[in-house]
């Protein structure tokens, strides 16, 4: 079966300084795989590298079995894989559901265009709302997104994530900052919106780690020192030596 997302040999210096050191993953379809490790562990690198923001230094990056390595964001985003931020990313004087219709667009391929009124297509209206039910925000659909609150401000900014219609997810951090019951909300929302799909996140949170992802790869100094299911990574005596520690109990 062809991966979703396969990195072989990927590698990225800045300068002297090699900070993607090698890596070779392959996550496959209507997979929730997370990354870990420790701070300064290439993790931004890596999710930066695959969504063209920087350009591997060598190796190769596949989206479906199609090299992507040297295509542009925009063009990778059309090919159906999405990315949210560490920093919320949104239209913050914009509401709610203005934002995540920006998301539906270009997915509905609609153009940008000055003599279109995108209040009379309804099936980008309509889309939007199914969006805004999915991430349970309808009652907020005409707040101003600058008033919500941090943990609405991520929810939305996943709901924008997916409402171009990628089927390749790639989460940064989604819970951060987030307190217990903000995080089980965002758990149970990422789960839900990403059925059937590829997830692909980042998080610092092991509780939510393990809860969610079907397999882990760790991350240290730019190489991946373990990747499998959560039973396996737990009890993995280099993992716990290098990163887990006590979180791994």
């Amino acid at each position: 079966m062809t991966a979703a997302i396969e990195l072989v040999d990927l590698r990225k210096s800045f300068g002297s300084t090699e900070i993607i050191r090698g890596v070779n993953l392959e996550v496959g379809e209507g997979e929730r795989h997370a990354v870990i490790g420790p701070n300064g562990a290439g993790k931004s690198t890596l999710y930066n590298l695959i969504t063209a923001k920087y350009v591997p230094t060598a190796g190769r990056i596949r989206l479906r079995g199609q090299d992507i390595t040297a295509r542009k964001p925009y063009e990778i985003n059309r090919m159906g894989l999405s990315r949210s931020f560490q920093v919320t990313n949104i239209f913050p004087r914009m509401s709610v559901f203005e934002n995540v219709r920006c998301g539906a667009l270009w997915a509905m391929n609609y153009r940008y265009s000055f003599w279109q009124d995108v209040d009379r297509l309804d099936d980008v209206n309509e889309r939007s709302l199914q969006i805004l039910n999915d991430i349970g925000m309808v009652p907020r659909a005409d707040v101003p997104a600058g008033v919500l609150s941090y943990a609405e401000q991520r929810a939305l900014e996943i709901g924008i994530t997916i409402a171009g219609g990628a089927n390749v997810v790639l989460l940064d951090e989604p819970t951060a900052g987030m307190n217990r019951s903000e995080t089980d909300q965002t758990v149970e929302l990422v789960r839900r919106i990403t059925e059937n799909k590829t997830l692909i996140m980042v998080e610092h949170d092991m509780s939510v780690v393990f809860g969610l992802a079907d397999r882990i790869s760790v991350l240290v100094y730019g190489e991946i020192i373990a990747s499998g299911p959560p039973d396996e990574i737990r009890g993995n005596p280099a993992v716990r030596e290098a990163y887990l520690g006590a979180e791994a109990d």
